[in-house]
């Protein structure tokens, strides 16, 4: 059976677990980790979450066990946006200088110039007041298919509910199964896709679709 926590009120075992379930988050999945690293990719998506809204990082236990996390901010002021973490961890974690990260910054930056060339779109956060929320969530392969996804998503929109706001997520238009999962608990797509520079999935390049739930007027 799952059960679902606030990372505040974990336990230290299973804080320390999450930075594993971080790292194997990625395995079959379509575009597996963005650039390669996983302490500078867990500086953008999940040690912010840890920093500035722990009572909104919600971890998925099952036997005890921390098998799947969903990072969400209800858009707390002061939390920062995901271009600011990322230039943060380029400088930081020096991503363009070394051998293993810097091919993905360097096509990330010729997508970028291609798409302002040609006006297409390219992947950034949603800044729309009626989704102020959002989330990241991820599993590890062996929780996938066994409710564990559904059990943190139930327990993100009461905690949406309570602060009655809307919310948005992102993911890859190639994702199907995370689309329709997403889907199953009530968003819907939002916009026009866009470009995610220097993602790759097959040698093909992806692209970034969002989703929202209901605005709250709506």
């Amino acid at each position: 059976m799952t059960s679902v926590i606030a990372f505040a009120d974990a336990t230290p075992a299973a804080r320390a677990a999450l930075g594993d379930v971080f790292r194997r988050a990625s395995e079959d999945s379509p575009a597996g980790a963005l650039w390669g690293d996983a302490a500078s990719e867990a500086a953008v998506y999940l040690d912010p979450y840890v920093e500035h809204e722990p009572e909104s990082l919600l971890l998925a236990l099952v036997d005890d066990h921390v098998v799947g996390y969903l990072a969400g901010s209800l858009g707390t002021a002061g939390f920062p946006s995901e271009s600011a973490l990322i230039d943060a961890a380029i400088r930081e974690h020096r991503l363009m200088r070394r051998g293993d990260t810097r091919p993905f910054f360097m096509r990330a930056l010729r997508d970028s110039v291609a798409a302002a060339v040609r006006r297409r779109p390219t992947a950034r956060a949603l800044e729309d007041p009626r989704w102020p929320a959002h989330l990241h969530i991820d599993l590890v392969p062996e929780a996938r298919g066994r409710g564990v996804g559904d059990a943190l998503m139930h327990a993100w929109a009461a905690r949406l509910g309570q602060a009655g706001v809307g919310c948005y997520l992102q993911t890859q238009v190639e994702n199907a199964r995370a689309r329709r999962f997403f889907a199953r608990h009530g968003y819907v797509e939002h916009g026009t896709p866009a470009l995610i520079p220097g993602l790759r999935v097959d040698g093909a390049v992806s692209w970034q679709v969002t989703m929202v739930t209901p605005a709250p007027d709506a």
